[in-house]
């Protein structure tokens, strides 16, 4: 017996109808549903993203933005969890369409128990070759984050620092011990 995927236009994905708490991305015309994310899921997203917020406004660069849908090809919208738009790039866009049309600078992807190697790897590679400078892949239960650059892979883990510059032409530092921390006021 075989079993058939039925393709959708971007078009198609587009006219879906919003649903509370269902993300949706477009994995080169096959529809995805991603759950709703734990409670330390979205701790570290959150950590992420008020770091890099206070980073890029202190060196006006551009924005930060937590699950935007990103058009990264014609078939293909990807939702990271924490995304680095650039200043240029935010001055070419239409901010009240959604998705963005093209790949955010640096893309941030916080793993789920549920999420697959071969997904992620795809997504890695999808935001990479539509033009993401960097991709963060963090994994929680590890306390590790791969820094995926073309070609490249880079692991810290906790306690070191992740050290960033190529996405920002500023360094960035990120503590990991902090960002993995138990503690909810960090």
């Amino acid at each position: 017996m075989s079993s058939t995927t039925t393709k959708l236009t971007f078009e198609d994905f587009e006219n879906l109808p919003e649903q509370e708490g269902k993300r949706y991305e477009l994995d080169e015309g096959e529809l995805l549903m991603e759950p709703s994310p734990s409670f330390l899921h979205n701790r570290i997203r959150d950590r992420i993203a008020a770091k890099l917020s206070e980073f890029v406004k202190a060196h006006r660069l551009g924005e930060v933005i937590v699950e935007m849908d990103f058009r990264l090809a014609t078939d293909t919208v990807r939702n990271p969890d924490v995304a680095f738009v650039t200043a240029e790039h935010l001055a070419k866009i239409d901010v009240e369409r959604s998705p963005v049309e093209g790949a955010p600078a640096l893309a941030v992807e916080v793993i789920s128990p549920s999420n697959l190697a071969q997904d992620t790897a795809k997504k890695v590679e999808q935001y990479l070759s539509a033009g993401t400078q960097v991709v963060w892949v963090v994994y929680p239960s590890l306390r590790l984050v791969e820094i995926h650059r073309s070609g490249r892979i880079l692991q810290v883990k906790a306690p070191d620092s992740l050290v960033e510059e190529q996405a920002f032409g500023h360094k960035l530092s990120l503590s990991l011990a902090a960002l993995f921390s138990e503690d909810p006021y960090r």
